[in-house]
């Protein structure tokens, strides 16, 4: 991985008795800070996207949306969400957003790229749904099947490890009932089936109880802003940016109604017509092309 080093050097007053031109460093103070810089990969990297037969590495999100000039990437050890959202595949070009019945959505002004990621044949797929089905892909597809669960509107936690067991929830007042079923697996097409019934029965209210509101200053990728709520929404970060003075810059996806390809946005506020969203530029909301958020709204996985 390729580095650049920042050289911080404290500047000290000349003594009286040397030429003006002279700068005296304190040693003792210098400080050194080694910046990642996340280069543009091969198409020889393979990931696990198992909706997916195939795709070009380099029609993902880290090999087709620019960096705003001086910032760069960070936390991107392979593994991790950070870097697997980053790699997620892209559609060819800028096309218009589909419909789950293959439909066109009505407004195609907002979004800068479509994520090329099913949407299903039902209008389940809608905004915090997405935002759940990428969280669920990563830890399907990173050997941590075992931190798959999501919560019902009713409150009852539903742990993908039991129904991969062979049980099914049964939702009932305030929880659910776990019963025998021969059909659930841990197989990748019975991952897909749980995920519809989280669909079924979660939404932004339950999503926005689960997550944990975080300070917009620390964003990063996977945060979710949501408001939850009947209507509410909810937009995944896909990525972070910053730069040597440690401003950030975020990208926002997202799905909406009727069901729907997920998309990355633009910053409609943005005059070079950019997806990047600035931290500097952001007052007390975040206006979204489709939605307005608190900057409160800022919420974690815990």
């Amino acid at each position: 991985m390729n580095k650049l080093l920042i050289l911080f050097i404290p500047i000290a007053t000349a003594c009286a008795q040397q030429d003006s031109t002279e700068i005296l460093v304190n040693e003792a103070a210098v400080e050194l800070a080694i910046v990642e810089e996340v280069p543009k990969e091969s198409d020889t990297i393979k990931y696990n996207i198992p909706w997916l037969d195939s795709f070009s590495i380099n029609n993902t999100l880290i090999n087709r949306v620019e960096l705003p000039s001086g910032y760069f990437r960070k936390n991107d050890k392979k593994g991790n969400f950070a870097h697997w959202l980053r790699r997620l595949p892209l559609k060819e070009g800028n096309p218009d957003v589909q419909l789950y019945n293959g439909g066109l959505k009505g407004y195609q002004n907002g979004h800068a790229y479509v994520i090329n990621m099913d949407v299903g044949a039902r209008d389940l797929q809608q905004c915090a749904d997405a935002t759940m089905r990428l969280r669920a892909e990563y830890l399907f597809g990173n050997n941590k099947q075992d931190s798959i669960h999501f919560n019902y509107t009713n409150g009852a936690n539903v742990q993908f490890s039991k129904w991969k067991s062979g049980l099914y929830p049964v939702p009932k007042s305030g929880e659910v009932d776990w019963v025998n079923s021969t059909k659930n697996n841990k197989s990748y097409a019975s991952f897909k089936k749980y995920m519809i019934q989280i669909f079924n029965y979660a939404g932004t209210l339950s999503l926005s109880r689960e997550l944990e509101s975080v300070a917009i200053e620390s964003v990063q990728p996977g945060d979710i802003f949501c408001h939850g709520g009947s209507p509410g929404h909810a937009v995944m970060v896909l990525d972070v940016a910053e730069n040597h003075f440690g401003n950030k810059m975020f990208l926002l996806a997202q799905s909406y109604m009727p069901a729907q390809e997920m998309h990355i946005l633009k910053n409609p506020i943005n005059k070079d017509i950019s997806p990047w969203y600035d931290l500097l530029e952001i007052g007390e909301v975040i206006n979204t092309p489709e939605w307005v958020f608190d900057r409160a709204e800022l919420m974690r996985w815990n």
